[in-house]
């Protein structure tokens, strides 16, 4: 495939996978009107909005339309009250402070902007909403935009990328992307961090995901990303080129770049110590506040929501369990494909390349014909190189090496060119993490959008679908899963019964 046709093959998936992405979430609205008209709702506290401590709201003035904004404001439910009024009135309570401020101050921003001239007619309020609604499905489109381009990098391949972008358009945890929720925020901060990584803007990366931190607390761990580019290209440059001063620049500057994906997050809790600790006496002190290290995240999680390690393991949660049992299984049959194919490198954390054999013959990754992007972020020097036109240089292998670096024949060079698992660790690393943290701390239920956003996910799931070693019922099951959580999830969540 010349790259000229591979660029137009790129563009028409890309153009694709917009209209999937814009179709989907029109789907999904469509099916919340729905089941909105058709349903009671089961709790009809959405309506009541007390106005903020500060008395410097104007959600009590008359408005043009009271039935569409009586409509929107109805909408408004489960998590998304908080985010609305928090981007309406500030953080009042100390329970608002487990949601971090990225979202609220986007919809503060555009209902201030954009559709301020919306207020007199539907009320600020429903302004609110509807900038919440707006925001986070245009950052559904341009996630799944990043999730097909991060993937063509990765896979080399645009089918599995493409195939692999569909899927995640139509995530289980769909309806969470539509509403007013940060998942579609840090999906794109994240994925579009990613993207930036592998293509080897480390300036655009580090922006994207520090924004993901300030949009959902595991944000701060896509720092780990950094940590293992970091941590090869000081090997490299230490041990490979033996330059010490080169080695120490690259360890500044990963750590920089961690602290300042971490920043958002630390500098939240300060804020939040500021205006709940500092002036009052120590009778007046929350318990949290006299902690030796402070985390007001934690206290409120553990304190008004219960998380913490084990704690959800009770009779009464196996309902839960079950609920989450199929993103969990999709992620342990995840984790478990790739270190299989690849387990020299997963052992080695990539310091070793896989076998000649695996790395050839691994169907789950069909690789693209078509030259790689020119600049990957995480490096392993192999034979594969050539033509990548990669930051590090080509070197010969060091005495013992021999065995851990791919020689292919020529024909086989061009079929898998640019293609390495090491690209692949950290993503399965980042996914173990979660899936631990799902099931032991968090309330289980939450896992299918807390997973959600996990790029191998849908990698693996694309290619079940497209294995020839498979039975096809296997694609249909991950299809079915899909639409039916979509279904239930429209139904219910919409309408203020519980789901995930």
């Amino acid at each position: 495939m010349t790259g000229k046709s591979s660029g137009d093959l790129n563009h028409r998936h890309t153009h694709l996978v917009l209209k999937y992405a814009v179709v989907s979430r029109l789907i999904l609205i469509s099916l919340i009107l729905l089941w909105r008209s058709l349903l009671s709702p089961y709790d009809t506290s959405a309506s009541i909005n007390p106005s903020c401590l500060s008395g410097s709201d104007s959600g009590s003035a008359s408005v043009y339309f009271p039935r569409l904004a009586s409509a929107i404001e109805d909408s408004i439910v489960w998590d998304s009250v908080y985010f609305v009024r928090i981007a309406q009135c500030g953080y009042e309570y100390e329970q608002t402070y487990a949601f971090l401020p990225l979202l609220p101050i986007c919809i503060s921003l555009l209902s201030g902007t954009v559709f301020a001239p919306l207020i007199p007619f539907i009320g600020q309020r429903a302004v609110l909403g509807l900038s919440g609604y707006v925001l986070n499905n245009f950052a559904f489109v341009l996630a799944a935009f990043y999730l097909y381009r991060l993937s063509v990098i990765i896979l080399k391949d645009s089918e599995v990328a493409l195939r692999a972008s569909i899927l995640f358009c139509l995530n289980p945890a769909s309806i969470f992307y539509s509403s007013i929720y940060t998942e579609s925020m840090y999906a794109l901060c994240s994925i579009g961090g990613l993207y930036f990584l592998m293509r080897g803007s480390n300036n655009f990366a580090t922006i994207w995901l520090a924004l993901s931190g300030f949009a959902r607390s595991n944000g701060v761990l896509n720092a780990g990303y950094i940590c293992f580019q970091t941590m090869h290209r000081s090997y490299e440059a230490a041990f490979v080129r033996k330059h010490a001063c080169a080695a120490l620049l690259v360890l500044i500057s990963g750590a920089l770049r961690s602290l300042f994906i971490v920043f958002p997050f630390i500098a939240f809790q300060a804020y939040g110590y500021f205006n709940m600790c500092v002036g009052g006496t120590s009778d007046e002190m929350r318990p949290w506040c006299k902690a030796r290290l402070p985390l007001l995240y934690n206290y409120i999680q553990s304190h008004y929501w219960g998380v913490g390690f084990l704690r959800y393991f009770q009779v009464k949660q196996i309902p839960n369990f079950v609920l989450a049992s199929p993103i969990l299984s999709l992620a342990f049959c995840t984790i478990i494909h790739y270190v299989k194919l690849w387990p020299e490198v997963f052992v080695s954390l990539g310091f070793r390349a896989s076998s000649p054999n695996k790395e050839l013959a691994a169907s789950s990754i069909p690789l693209e014909r078509s030259a790689g992007p020119k600049s990957v972020g995480f490096s392993v020097e192999n034979r594969s190189d050539a033509g990548q036109g990669n930051s590090l240089r080509r070197r010969k292998p060091a005495v013992g090496e021999e065995n851990y670096v791919i020689q292919p024949s020529e024909d086989e060079a061009t079929e898998n060119r640019g293609f390495k698992p090491v690209t692949i660790v950290p993503f399965i690393l980042h996914l173990v993490f979660m899936v631990a943290t799902a099931f032991f701390v968090m309330h289980v239920q939450v896992s299918t959008r807390f997973l959600s956003a996990s790029p191998p996910l849908y990698w693996f799931g694309s290619y079940v679908m497209a294995s020839h070693c498979l039975s096809k019922r296997w694609g249909y099951i991950i299809w079915t899963y899909c639409a039916a959580y979509i279904l239930l999830g429209s139904l219910l969540f919409s309408n203020f019964y519980p789901f995930t």
